[in-house]
């Protein structure tokens, strides 16, 4: 038996969320841990849901599982964010204004700068001496 999904994928920084979003009994799996229990920290899940809240959903009518790999908790926490409303435009399209007004599919292009030959980080320069 197979279970209807959509899937929508995330990424910010160096990490990439894969959030798979199907009708179920309201479970929230991230890296086959609880959702509370990955993102610990204050705000973190109000962060990640808020895509969620947005669309208008109910999210004990949904499962999410959530697989996310690479850079750190904030990084990781705005990936997610990012995979979970594609996932909810592609399951139900009429909420991409809601989506786009809250600003839950602009995807932060930021990432970290290389380092360039003969300076001591991307931008630092060694410190200057006349003699």
């Amino acid at each position: 038996m197979t279970v209807q999904y959509y899937e929508g994928i995330g990424r910010r920084k160096e990490s990439t969320a894969r959030v798979r979003v199907m009708s179920g009994s309201g479970k929230f799996t991230v890296n086959d841990k609880p959702a509370e229990e990955y993102f610990p920290r204050v705000g973190d899940m109000q962060k990640v849901t808020a895509p969620l809240d947005a669309a208008g959903e109910n999210p004990s009518a949904l499962d999410i599982t959530v697989v996310v790999v690479g850079g750190g908790v904030t990084g990781q926490t705005v990936a997610v964010q990012l995979g979970m409303a594609r996932a909810l435009v592609k399951m139900n399209p009429d909420v991409h204004s809601a989506m786009r007004k809250g600003g839950f599919l602009t995807r932060d292009a930021r990432i970290k700068e290389r380092k360039k030959p003969g300076l001591k980080r991307a931008r630092k320069a060694p410190t200057y001496t006349k003699r």
